[in-house]
């Protein structure tokens, strides 16, 4: 009886060093992963497992999304593609898909206004130029 548990010892001690040694890093990678593609918003700057860097434009559904990868040229790939997150977007940016109130494009264009008009109010810039002589 002692001799037959002696005997699976080594193949118990070999399966707890594997799950300390593989399962268990594995799994806490795989759950914050998970974590990483949970908190996704828009205007994150992310790289696919292809090696594209993109930026999220949309979030299509729960399995996919939107991706800016040059100027005007958007792609489509499943969430479950992206390796990593490189710069987290702007919590402004974040209910970009919903429409803008109006009041709060009205504030958008009076702040640009207001900076308009301060560079207006100031004296503009002379150029010396040299005469040749």
């Amino acid at each position: 009886m002692n001799s037959d548990i002696m005997s699976f010892l080594p193949l118990i001690l070999i399966f707890v060093v594997f799950y300390f040694l593989l399962i268990r890093p594995q799994q806490k990678k795989q759950k914050a992963h998970q974590a990483m593609l949970e908190a996704l918003r828009i205007g994150d700057r992310v790289i696919t497992n292809g090696g594209l860097i993109g930026t999220v434009v949309k979030i299509v559904s729960d399995n996919e999304i939107q991706l800016e990868i040059a100027e005007n040229t958007r792609v489509r790939v499943l969430r479950s593609m992206l390796s990593t997150v490189m710069v987290k977007g702007s919590p402004l940016l974040e209910d970009a898909n919903k429409d803008l109130a109006p009041k709060s494009q009205k504030s958008l264009k009076t702040v640009k206004e207001a900076k308009l008009a301060g560079t207006k109010t100031k004296s503009p810039v002379k150029a010396k130029t040299k005469s040749v002589g």
